[in-house]
């Protein structure tokens, strides 16, 4: 029975909302916007910042409330692998094909609901980088490499350093494009249109 909260997680993680909002917004398939991702960064590609933000906020959700519901296992394995899950979702999600987005939102939402603490810590530190570099990608990945460092030397949480260990290679490993244009010095800025013309509402 406690097995099923992680199928649940998985469920909720692929629930792509970036794409059910670029539909509902009018912009077609968000996959043919930008960079082809469907999290909140790419939504705001196509200049609209309220389905970005809602993008954000529900990609975040569904990683916490995926957790919180776990938490009627009372199983601490069964916890960490629900929210593990849920960003396989979000990456992975069965109803795309399995090529959904990189898990930064998600993974964010999970780790507030395990350990609020470390999830702020996170925050802070994509918050920081993004309004210095403005590049998502950066700082995201700089949020993700201090994550394990985090959990085990300032929280003294093995069990959930190796989660956030896990998460951040996945996460690396879904960036990896993103880290070769970063090298390049090739990434785009927060909000920057790949296309200008790639952005329009799929009615025009």
């Amino acid at each position: 029975m406690e097995y099923s909260f992680i199928l649940l997680g998985y469920l909720l993680g692929s629930i792509p909302f970036g794409l059910v909002f670029a539909r509902l917004g009018g912009y077609g398939d968000i996959r043919a916007i930008g960079s082809g991702n469907i999290g909140a960064t790419n939504v705001l590609r196509t200049g609209n910042k309220m389905l970005a933000l809602l993008t954000l906020i529900c990609d975040t959700l569904k990683g916490a409330v995926a957790v919180w519901l776990s938490f009627n296992s009372g199983d601490a394995f069964i916890i960490l692998a629900t929210g593990l899950f849920a960003v396989l979702g979000h990456m992975y999600p069965v109803w795309l094909k399995f090529k959904g987005g990189k898990g930064v939102a998600t993974t964010l939402g999970t780790m507030l609901a395990i350990m609020p603490m470390l999830g702020l810590i996170m925050c802070g530190i994509w918050l920081l980088m993004a309004l210095i570099f403005r590049i998502s990608s950066l700082a995201a990945l700089t949020a993700f490499a201090a994550a394990p460092v985090i959990a085990m030397a300032l929280l003294g949480d093995y069990n959930l350093a190796l989660l956030a260990g896990l998460i951040a290679a996945l996460v690396f490993w879904r960036h990896k494009e993103n880290i070769k244009r970063l090298l390049k010095g090739e990434e785009p800025k927060i909000g920057k249109k790949k296309d200008k013309n790639d952005a329009s509402p799929a009615s025009q």
